[in-house]
C-alpha cells in the first residue's frame, strides 16, 4: 500500500527554503504521496526565498493575513492538511540524515500516535553571546532515546513529530492560553491524561536557532511567567514540571525566602555567570526559581 504524508512548517520571519529541499528530495525518492505546507505567520518582512517552495511539485507556501501565534498555526496547519500522518517541524530546524524521511515512513507501519525523533545541536561550541542556549539545548534537550523514554512525554518536544490526524485532533494545541511559551508542554501533558502514547526513535532534525544568551534568558523568564499562569489555571498541575513543583513545594517556607533573598542580591552576578562563555546550568536553574518565587508574592 502506497503510504501518505503531511509534512507541515510554520515559520516566522525565516528562510524556510535549505529545509524544505531536503525535505523535498528525500520524499521525491520516496514511493510517497506527500505535500509540503509552510504557513507564514504574517511576518512583517517576509523572507523572499520563500516564495520558491511554491514552485516545488506538493511544495505550499502560505502568508497568513494576520499573526495568530505558535498553537493557533500549527492547529490550523493539521485542519488543511490532505494526508492522515503529520510531521511536525519547525523552521529553524535542519535534517542531519539521508534516510530521515525514510525512517519516518518505517514507523508508519507501527500502530502508532505520535512519535517524536528528537534533536541534537551542533558539536562546535558557538560564540559566546550564544552559548547558554547551546548549552542548555546540549544537556536539556539533546538527549539519546533511552533517556527520553524515561519521562516520555515530558521529554517530548513539538520541533520534529509525527502524528495521526485523528490523535492530532483530539488533542490540538490549546489556543486559549498567552502565546508566550509552554504550549509544547501543555501540548505533551494533555496526551498524557487522555492515555496517548509517545515513541520515541532515533531521527533527529539538528537546532540551528541559536538566539543570543540574552534573547534566550528573555525568553526563559517569559517561559516562567507562562509557565506560573497555566499552573494557576489548573492547565498543568503543578508537580508536573520540576520549577513548578519546586516552586509550589517553597512557596511560603523559610527556603523559599532564603531563595529569594539570593535571587535579590545575586541576580546581577548570576546573569553575568549566564551570559558569559562558560554559563553553568546550575545558577540558570537558581535564577528561574528565584524569578518563579518572586512572581508568586506579585
Amino acid at each position: 500500500m502506497r503510504k501518505s504524508l503531511s509534512i507541515l512548517i510554520p515559520t516566522y520571519q525565516y528562510n524556510v527554503y535549505p529545509l524544505v529541499e531536503k525535505l523535498h528530495n528525500q520524499a521525491s525518492q520516496a514511493n510517497l504521496d506527500f505535500e509540503i505546507n509552510v504557513y507564514d505567520d504574517c511576518s512583517p518582512i517576509p523572507t523572499v526565498e520563500n516564495e520558491r517552495i511554491n514552485q516545488l511539485a506538493h511544495g505550499n507556501y502560505v502568508k497568513l493575513p494576520k499573526n495568530i501565534g505558535r498553537s493557533a498555526i500549527r492547529n490550523l496547519l493539521a485542519e488543511k492538511a490532505t494526508f492522515d500522518s503529520l510531521l511536525f517541524l519547525d523552521a529553524d530546524t535542519m535534517v542531519i540524515r539521508e534516510d530521515f524521511i525514510a525512517t519516518y515512513l518505517n514507523a508508519l507501519e507501527g500502530n502508532y500516535q505520535i512519535i517524536y525523533g528528537g534533536i541534537v545541536y551542533q558539536e562546535k561550541p558557538p560564540a559566546k553571546e550564544e552559548k547558554l542556549r547551546w548549552v542548555y539545548g546540549n544537556k536539556r534537550e539533546a538527549l539519546g532515546v533511552s533517556e527520553r523514554n524515561m519521562q516520555p512525554h515530558l521529554r517530548f518536544l513539538t520541533l520534529n513529530f509525527l502524528i495521526r490526524r485523528s490523535v492530532f485532533s483530539e488533542l490540538k494545541f490549546n489556543e486559549e492560553i498567552p502565546n508566550l511559551r509552554h504550549e509544547d508542554t501543555l501540548f505533551a501533558l494533555d496526551s498524557k491524561k487522555k492515555n496517548i502514547s509517545v515513541k520515541h526513535i532515533d531521527n533527529p532534525v539538528m537546532h540551528l536557532g541559536l538566539e543570543s544568551s540574552e534573547v534566550f534568558l528573555k525568553k526563559s523568564l517569559e517561559a516562567v511567567d507562562a509557565l506560573k499562569n497555566l499552573v494557576e489555571k489548573g492547565l498543568i498541575k503543578a508537580e508536573e514540571t520540576s520549577l513548578s513543583r519546586k516552586g509550589e513545594s517553597l512557596k511560603g517556607g523559610f527556603t523559599a525566602g532564603l531563595v529569594k533573598l539570593l535571587y535579590g542580591l545575586f541576580k546581577k552576578p548570576m546573569e553575568r555567570n549566564l551570559l558569559s562563555g562558560n554559563p553553568s546550568l546550575k545558577i540558570f536553574d537558581l535564577y528561574r526559581l528565584g524569578y518563579y518565587l518572586q512572581k508568586s508574592d506579585s
